[in-house]
């Protein structure tokens, strides 16, 4: 597998105080099968969908425990270079770069806006297996209150072009790399509570989004929206019974036209091109 081009998303992990009820959730919700646990690297589990490596979870370090949250890494071919340019972009550095044997090389950071993400250089761990099929990670949205900074950090740091999608009805832009969307970001509304953060919630990919729904809330996850047919598929968000945000989506079930998009000026959080 070929290195993903620089600001890709390439992996998504989470903490987990509880690792046995969150393997059981998601093995049961996504198919995931897990690895052995690492217990050189802190107890780290891998998922697998089909075979092939989807994410992981692993338990908090001492000190660490928390509300359980997906993190996803954007590819970096020099994370050292990357973490300069989060500093100079008004970002938090919340874990300096640490080499992971030789998988590869990571650290954790945060955006203006207060989104935490982590970046990956890739070492033998490339990153995730598969994308878009049942189990695997499909995509993945900034959600914040403050789009203007976020806007403005993730294509200084990163080297996206931005679109707006022309909808009235929400605040939406996508970021591409080599011409092909690789994230989202939407304003957060008035819908969400005060006290929810802005966060980066990711997608996976099921083949029947109703019956994971279904399988998730049976299993002590909370609905928070849809389930939901649009041009990109059928999809619902959801909360996992650790407090982790997630989304789940059937991309084979889409409906509707694709939504008009305009470029965004290079360097500019503003409007589109006139």
């Amino acid at each position: 597998m070929a290195v993903r081009p620089e600001g890709t998303p390439c992996w998504a992990d989470a903490m987990f105080t509880d690792l046995d009820g969150a393997k059981a959730f998601y093995g049961d919700v996504l198919g995931w099968t897990f690895g052995e646990t690492s217990s050189q690297y802190g107890n780290y589990t891998q998922a697998y969908a089909d075979g092939k490596v989807a994410a992981a979870v692993v338990p908090p370090m001492p000190g660490q425990e928390g509300q359980s949250q997906w993190c996803l890494y954007f590819s970096s071919p020099d994370i050292a270079e990357t973490v300069s340019k989060i500093r100079a972009n008004g970002g938090d550095v919340l874990m300096e770069p640490m080499r992971v044997g030789d998988f590869g090389t990571m650290c954790l950071a945060r955006e203006p806006s207060g989104a935490v993400f982590g970046v990956w250089q890739p070492g033998t761990h490339e990153g995730f297996g598969a994308t878009a099929t049942p189990g695997a990670y499909c995509w993945a949205e900034v959600f914040t209150r403050e789009p203007e900074k976020a806007d403005a950090f993730f294509s200084a740091v990163f080297p996206y072009r931005m679109k707006d999608i022309e909808d009235d009805a929400v605040d939406f832009r996508l970021f591409d790399t080599g011409g092909d969307p690789v994230l989202g970001r939407m304003r957060m509304t008035g819908e969400f509570p005060p006290e929810v953060p802005s966060y980066i919630n990711v997608y996976y990919t099921v083949d029947d989004c109703d019956a994971a729904v279904a399988r998730a809330v049976e299993r002590g996850a909370v609905l928070r929206f849809g389930p939901m047919t649009s041009p990109f598929g059928r999809f619902a968000a959801l909360t996992d019974p650790q407090g982790a945000n997630f989304s789940v989506i059937d991309v084979t079930a889409a409906e509707g036209e694709m939504p008009e998009t305009s470029e965004v000026r290079p360097g500019s959080g503003a409007g589109p091109e006139a």
